[in-house]
């Protein structure tokens, strides 16, 4: 009889803070005996497992021709979610990309080119040779802002002006609402650096207020033209790297914010990612010719280390997110499994010379989709040998 040995592979991807307990996927409980289908993978991965029984209902042992032996593991396992994703730069909390309203007069002198990245307190864009600045925050700019006034775009003001050193927090809180003299101070250093009228004010239209810094996605509006306001002239995201996955609706349950995340770029190189949020809009991608369809909701991923990104922007990837794991476990193929008459599964154990086999029930722990494995927990011990399908 042939034996095939199942190796732990290099990287089990089980990180600190994988769970010491593991998770059970109900999607994966569905085997019925006798020749049931067990999906085991996020990506659509299908494994037959045949449940074999003879006339009086007790499991008929598999070893002989056709079959091969596989080793029991003990070790550390994790299970993955494998899915294909977009690697693009984040954009809004939507998903949509930033508009950029001007609320400057005159002529446009000079507008960014798309790929263009602006950091909080650069200029954006000019209006009769004048910058208009970028300021870092959400409130978007609707006022002139002086000495005295209060707010959230004073605190964005703030925030900008202590974060790209033009005052100390000592003299300055970059969380104060307040614009103070100190604000007008540091204000006048910075429209002195950008070459603007430095007045130690912020009259409407100098200025632009969004979460920064920006990559210009778009730009409308072109050198030469009028320049009103109200007016969308660019469209631009963050300038942070994210992977959107639409992930199936019904595997919900299997992913969480925090999760570890394998990017494999178009070039095959390796990244890290985390699921940083996971949207809460489901849709549906209609009915198709058998009637069903389905459904998706978006998942978000941060790269840990950008720089690997380059400049790849909406670049297909594939992601294996790491949705639990555990640190010791008793592990066989997900082929080992045959599922039992009266419910339940077990597995086919060597149980010495001449071919002889023993039925062992077992129960099912994590599930490593990406590998085909499995934990289990019964009367087994590590290097003991279960039947398998020959490959």
């Amino acid at each position: 009889m042939a034996t095939a040995e199942i190796g732990t592979p290099a990287s089990t991807g089980v990180s600190a803070e994988a769970p010491a307990r593991p998770r059970r996927l109900r999607r994966r409980r569905g085997l019925l005996g006798g020749g049931a289908a067990l999906v085991v993978s996020g990506g659509g991965v299908v494994l037959a497992v045949t449940g074999l029984y003879g006339g009086d209902g007790k499991p008929a042992t598999r070893a002989g021709a056709g079959t091969s032996l596989a080793a029991v593991q003990q070790g550390p396992l994790s299970s993955q979610v494998n899915q294909s994703g977009t690697l693009s730069y984040a954009a809004g909390a939507d998903g949509s990309a930033y508009p950029v309203i001007n609320q400057a007069r005159g002529t446009y002198t000079w507008v960014p080119a798309a790929g263009t990245q602006v950091d909080c307190g650069e200029t954006l864009y000019k209006v009769d040779q004048k910058p208009v600045i970028l300021f870092c925050g959400s409130t978007p700019a609707y006022r002139n802002l002086t000495e005295g006034n209060d707010g959230k775009d004073v605190q964005a003001l703030n925030k900008t002006l202590v974060g790209e050193g033009y005052a100390d927090r000592s003299e300055l809180d970059p969380d104060s609402h307040h614009f103070g003299a100190e604000t007008a101070q540091a204000l006048e250093k910075l429209q002195d650096k950008r070459d603007a009228d430095v007045t130690g004010r912020l009259d409407l239209g100098q200025a632009v207020f969004l979460p920064g810094p920006l990559r210009i996605s778009k730009a409308v509006a072109k050198n030469g033209t009028s320049a009103g306001p109200g007016r969308s002239i660019m469209e631009a995201s963050s300038d942070r790297r994210e992977v959107i996955v639409k992930l199936d609706a019904s595997q919900q349950s299997e992913v969480k914010k925090g999760d570890l995340v394998q990017i494999t770029l178009p070039d095959n190189r390796t990244t890290s990612g985390v699921i940083s949020r996971i949207g809460t809009v489901v849709t549906s991608s209609g009915k198709n010719d058998s009637g069903t369809g389905s459904a998706t909701l978006p998942v978000y991923i941060t790269l840990k280390h950008p720089k690997d990104a380059g400049t790849l922007d909406q670049a297909p990837v594939q992601v294996q997110i790491t949705t639990g794991g555990v640190k010791d476990a008793l592990i066989v193929p997900v082929t080992a499994l045959i599922g039992q008459a009266g419910g339940g599964y077990a597995v086919e154990v060597a149980a010495g010379e001449g071919g002889r086999t023993r039925i062992v029930p077992v129960t099912l722990g994590l599930f490593d989709d990406a590998d085909g494995r499995v934990q289990v927990s019964g009367a087994l011990s590590a290097n003991d040998r279960v039947v398998v399908p020959s490959t």
